[in-house]
């Protein structure tokens, strides 16, 4: 346990930002897995509109939960998915 103030504070702030960067990474998937079934279903503007949620939640969770370069290839792989369709 902690003997100082400022660990404790520590301990706090460290488990909100857990918190916050799990349900970041959670939406990030969700919305990922959205615009796949969209795609899957073959509808092109429900596709079309899950893909740009996601990457819009996608480009906030890069550099923060996720390197940006994983987030650039995650948006580049959905936005083909979705341009395939056509």
């Amino acid at each position: 346990m902690a003997n100082h103030k400022s660990s404790e504070k520590r301990i706090l702030v460290t488990a909100k930002k857990n918190a916050i960067n799990t349900a970041r990474r959670s939406s990030v998937k969700t919305a990922t897995k959205k615009a796949v079934v969209a795609i899957e279903a073959g509808d092109k503007a429900a596709a079309t509109a899950a893909a740009r949620a996601a990457e819009s939640k996608i480009m906030k969770a890069a550099g923060k939960v996720m390197p940006k370069k994983r987030a650039a290839r995650k948006i580049s792989r959905l936005t083909k998915k979705v341009a395939k369709m056509a």
